[in-house]
């Protein structure tokens, strides 16, 4: 299983991409330097009317299967 630790700070207007489809997938730079890239649905739980901000961890197995994303 793969661990990937990153902060987000999407504004409202900045999610509205993601919302609308215009842009499907997030990327976002680890905490360890490297960058992981996932599929924005995945952020829909964690939307408020100020965006999305704050420390999250996905897992995912190998090949990007299941992939689980988490408030940390």
């Amino acid at each position: 299983m793969h661990r990937f630790d990153f902060n987000l700070n999407l504004s409202a207007q900045e999610y509205l991409q993601y919302y609308r489809g215009s842009v499907n997938k997030v990327v976002a730079r680890c905490a360890d330097g490297s960058t992981v890239q996932f599929p924005a649905g995945l952020l829909t739980p964690f939307v408020t009317s100020a965006g999305i901000r704050g420390s999250f961890v996905l897992t995912c197995e190998e090949g990007g299967k299941g992939a689980q994303l988490k408030r940390s």
